[in-house]
């Protein structure tokens, strides 16, 4: 059975790992991130090696653009737009595809986890920031110059902030280092121990939180009406102290009819389904545009 080089380029990781038409994962391999394209791209050219592919999946945190081939990740290479495409295509020899991140989780959840099988599906990412993947009618939405799903930048209210300004007002009250300010604590993970062993200052943090990503939640409902929203991401570890929580308030503040209708899951692949929905996206099931 052929393969896919599928490729999950984190602001803090490169994983790399081969796929093949079931899914099944061989080979990953987890490296510290390329801090310059030609470092990127070093990185996959070794791990390739003499293996052949058929064609390979890269998913990319920021903004690509499939109109230029181009991609804005300044937590991996800077402010900088890159040709990635060209880049990878001459590197690799082989057919690439390429998204955004958040388009690959929820390519992966859809092909294997939690949303198997439906058309409609939001993935929220929860970590140290928000991003949304869109899967409507069985497509990916990437927007005009692929920022849909951007989603650190949804309003819930006034009044503005100046700290809104860099990521927006949903990312800086729901992602992970809200939690760890509102705890005033320096690590969301230390909350949520701290909230487990019973600290009632780490649980209201918790809470808070959680009540600001169910507003967003529900506005995605709203708007999109899915079948299923996917959480996902590094928060999500602390599921069983947030799950229940957002989707109770979510369901309360989205529009009633899309609420009868929506399920909200955490991730079912967990740190796989970037490499997965890469995989996915190289073998053409979807047109991401």
């Amino acid at each position: 059975m052929s393969s896919t080089l599928a490729i999950d380029l984190g602001g803090t990781k490169t994983a790399m790992a081969f796929v093949d038409g079931t899914g099944s994962i061989t080979g990953k391999e987890k490296l510290p991130a390329g801090r310059t394209l030609d470092g990127s791209m070093k990185q996959m050219a070794d791990y390739l090696g003499a293996v052949h592919v058929e064609s390979a999946g890269i998913i990319v945190p920021g903004i690509y653009d499939s109109k230029t081939g181009e991609a804005w990740a300044p937590n991996l290479w800077g402010m900088d737009r890159v040709p990635l495409r060209e880049a990878a295509e001459q590197t690799l020899g082989v057919p690439v595809a390429i998204a955004s991140d958040r388009a690959g989780y929820v390519l992966g959840e859809e092909w294997l986890g939690a949303a198997c099988g439906l058309n409609d599906v939001v993935f929220v990412s929860v970590g140290t920031g928000i991003g949304v993947g869109i899967l409507s009618g069985g497509r990916v939405i990437e927007g005009a110059r692929g920022i849909a799903g951007a989603a650190g930048w949804v309003v819930l209210g006034g009044p503005w902030k100046e700290e809104y300004r860099q990521c927006g007002g949903w990312e800086t009250e729901a992602a992970g280092p809200a939690v760890a300010r509102r705890a005033g604590m320096e690590f969301a993970e230390a909350v949520v121990a701290a909230a487990r062993a019973g600290d009632e200052n780490a649980r209201a943090a918790l809470d808070a939180t959680a009540d600001y990503l169910a507003l967003g939640v529900a506005g995605l409902i709203a708007v999109l009406n899915p079948e299923m929203v996917v959480l996902g991401g590094g928060l999500m570890q602390a599921s069983d102290l947030l799950l229940d929580r957002i989707r109770r308030n979510a369901l309360l503040w989205t529009q009633p009819i899309a609420a009868q209708t929506t399920r909200i899951e955490k991730t079912a692949l967990g740190e796989d389904a970037g490499l997965l929905g890469a995989a996915r996206l190289a073998m053409k099931i979807y047109v991401s545009k």
